[in-house]
């Protein structure tokens, strides 16, 4: 198996599991994170070695990344495994199952790329790398179903961890937060890249929050190899905030809004029914080459989901203090948009929840034949 980041962590954990649970002497090695060698995983590499921001930044890590999969290549020609997974990090992942396919290994890649949103080219490449794909939302199969790629609609697994009903309570007690409190989340995403643009911003934009609302109460989960980055930044910003080490869920779960990087979390957001405030910053030039690849309007996967601004999205130069300051404001003075926001969030948990680990492990099963 391969993830990249902390995402991709965490839902290789979860499929690790369900795996384990059907098969339980499955051995799994590869490049992964903390949570999936909580599941036994032996990690040949770490996970944040694959976390790179952006293109321009992507080229500047391309020999070390290259150099990376080509030695994991070998060795699983090598060894033989009887299955290769690769979840998400389409741009390392894809090539590398390409040549595993053509060596006579069965790969699998857990979560569509998203050819709907953007590079919509990637499906040919899909074709080539992957003997199936497991999909993450209902409408995937049927597009890679288009271009001839098996493929198996499992649900989201947060969706089905996540509980309904998110455990507001408890994950205040947790954090030591008052019911009374007014919790603003900040989560500026688990690379390096994300967070040297985004932490500066939001924690500029929570200490302008703190100036207009004392009474509000910050808390920022640090993801694995974050943390220093983030305390430095933090010791630059006039504003009392909570540097957690992980925690997002408790975060999220916790919190009355959240300033957050789009990406995977904004949909962990979405299904914790959170009000956000979406937002991106990246290469100046990475941000030209990824605009121009845009099929959508919309960036965040709430917003694409729903097929509508749901949250607000502040995206590169909108992504200023001020700005993000101020819709976080907009939520926490208008308690009917949030009414209505986790009624919205509320069908849309509802719509991802499938049993995903069953669903991935059948699909796998019968690829494998047993």
């Amino acid at each position: 198996m391969v993830a990249g980041e902390a995402s991709g962590d965490l839902l290789a954990s979860h499929l690790l599991a369900a795996l384990r649970a059907r098969w339980p002497n499955l051995r799994a090695a590869g490049i992964g994170g903390p949570q999936m060698a909580a599941q036994g995983f032996d990690a040949w590499w770490p996970s944040e070695r694959l976390a790179v921001h952006g293109y321009v930044e992507a080229l500047r890590h391309y020999r070390a990344l290259s150099a990376i999969r080509r030695a994991l290549g070998d060795r699983l020609l090598a060894e033989r495994p009887d299955l290769f997974v690769g979840v998400d990090a389409p741009d390392f992942n894809l090539g590398l199952e390409a040549r595993l396919k053509a060596g006579g290994i069965r790969t699998v890649h857990f979560v569509c790329p998203s050819i709907w949103a953007w590079r919509g080219g990637r499906a040919a490449k899909i074709a080539a790398s992957a003997d199936h794909v497991l999909c993450l939302f209902p409408f995937e199969p049927a597009l890679l179903a288009r271009h001839g790629v098996a493929a198996t609609y499992v649900g989201h697994p947060l969706a089905d961890v996540i509980p309904l009903e998110p455990p507001r309570a408890a994950a205040r007690a947790a954090l030591g937060l008052a019911e009374t409190d007014t919790v603003v989340a900040l989560l500026p995403g688990s690379r390096t890249g994300e967070v040297t643009h985004l932490g500066p911003r939001f924690l500029a934009a929570a200490a302008r929050l703190h100036r207009q609302r004392p009474h509000l109460r910050f808390v920022l989960p640090a993801a694995p190899g974050q943390r220093e980055r983030l305390q430095a930044m933090v010791a630059r910003h006039d504003v009392p905030v909570m540097l957690l080490d992980g925690r997002s869920h408790e975060a999220l779960a916790a919190c009355d809004v959240t300033l957050i990087a789009s990406g995977t979390a904004t949909l962990e957001a979405a299904l914790f029914k959170r009000p956000m405030v979406v937002a991106y910053h990246m290469n100046e030039l990475s941000w030209q080459i990824m605009s121009r690849m845009r099929y959508q309007p919309w960036v965040a996967l709430p917003n694409i989901l729903s097929q509508d601004f749901v949250v607000p999205e502040l995206l590169q130069r909108a992504a200023a203090p001020a700005a993000l300051a101020h819709e976080v404001g907009r939520w926490l003075d208008d308690a009917a948009r949030v009414q209505a926001l986790h009624a919205r969030f509320t069908d849309l948990h509802l719509q991802l929840r499938r049993d995903t680990a069953r669903a991935a492990t059948d699909a796998i099963a019968t690829l494998l034949g047993c």
